[in-house]
């Protein structure tokens, strides 16, 4: 079978890596797209939803092409085989477009939704019921551009990236897909000591503690294989391991937030979330810093935004020791280069992400 996984946009070689490990066969990588494309038997559907950590959405690949007109998403629809849609079920469209182009993604659906309920008519002398808000059946149609990808959703409308364990939700959250390519891309192990400085809700802690004791991200969630596969979950087995981990936050309410999040993620026990304000931490020590540093774009003042991280890379200097690495996801490029020059860090990695209408740019350093 073909597959396609939807990943954040600039980590679609990170995500290659977890797809392979858990079965996948890579042969195309849309680079800047957010899509990766594999082939492998129907186990990867159950596996890969349950397992995955930095994925978005995992779909069954129905058609991948270039189109030119709206008339042409139409076309292409009506041209497909969509037996695997029962009689007695419902079907729903749902669509992205990125680029330019002088429709909208509300004129995809209609397109796209016209075109599976006439192929299906054609084929089948049945016409198919729509169901936008609870359909059996979700065909995603996403036009980036040029190239038009049309998916059976595995997944459901409740992505991937959507913990459970969020039962407290810090203003400015960070997608558990980034979190997780972020602790990948740092090459993070058991027994070192991991450190996010700006915690915020607990995500990158969490995320790490999760992946240590292997803890499924897709544990306690439905997926939208059930209705076509059948309730289908892979066994597995929880690691009783405690490791290192910590968070601070300088705010109480995030850190009360994050100590939530992970009683609710079964983590609790396996982290230690602190009230603290990392600029005038002095006496700690760690291997990794990985961190989702305030943005300060409500702020709108460059220079407090500038001393902020100025001081998180001058503690940054004092606190990582031996082999270490700090890895971080910033808007602020360019000066984030600015003071690395100054501090001495080496540049070990560097990748532009996409996140949301944001760009921005994940660093791995090293000092």
């Amino acid at each position: 079978m073909r597959f396609y996984a939807t990943v954040p946009m600039g980590l679609e070689e990170v995500s290659s890596e977890e797809i392979e490990e858990l079965g996948g066969r890579i042969y195309s990588i849309r680079k800047g797209k957010g899509r990766v494309f594999f082939e492998g038997n129907q186990e990867l559907v159950p596996k890969l939803n349950f397992f995955s950590r930095t994925l978005e959405r995992v779909l069954i690949l129905i058609e991948n092409t270039c189109i030119d007109e709206l008339e042409d998403i139409y076309t292409c629809l009506k041209s497909l085989d969509y037996s695997f849609i029962k009689p007695y079920q419902s079907f729903a469209i749902r669509s992205l477009r990125i680029g330019k182009h002088d429709f909208t993604s509300i004129d995809i659906s209609r397109e796209a939704g016209q075109g599976v309920i006439d192929s299906y008519m054609l084929s089948k002398g049945h016409r198919l019921k729509v169901n936008l808000d609870n359909p059996d059946v979700i065909i995603r149609v996403d036009l980036i551009h040029d190239e038009l990808f049309v998916g059976l959703d595995t997944t459901g409308d409740n992505a991937l990236h959507k913990r459970w364990y969020r039962v407290y939700n810090h203003p400015a959250p960070l997608n558990t897909a980034i979190a997780s390519s972020m602790i990948r891309l740092s090459g993070w192990k058991e027994g070192k000591i991991l450190l996010d400085p700006m915690c915020g809700g607990g995500t990158i802690p969490i995320e790490a503690a999760m992946k240590m004791r292997d803890i499924p991200p897709g544990k306690n969630r439905k997926f939208a294989y059930f209705n076509f596969m059948g309730k289908i979950l892979p066994d597995y087995t929880e690691k009783e391991i405690f490791s290192p981990i910590y968070g601070f936050d300088r705010f109480r309410k995030h850190v009360d937030g994050a100590i939530e999040n992970a009683k609710e993620a079964g983590v609790l026990d396996t982290i230690q979330f602190m009230k603290k304000d990392f600029l005038k931490v002095e006496d700690f020590e760690a291997n990794f810093i990985i961190t989702n540093p305030p943005y300060g774009l409500r702020i709108g003042k460059k220079r407090i935004i500038e001393e902020l991280y100025t001081g998180l890379f001058e503690r940054a200097v004092n606190v990582l020791k031996g082999d270490s690495v700090l890895v971080l996801i910033t808007p602020h490029k360019g000066l984030v280069e600015e003071i690395i020059a100054k501090l001495g860090f080496t540049t070990l990695d560097m990748i532009p992400v996409k996140y949301g209408n944001l760009d921005t740019t994940i660093f791995k350093l090293k000092i």
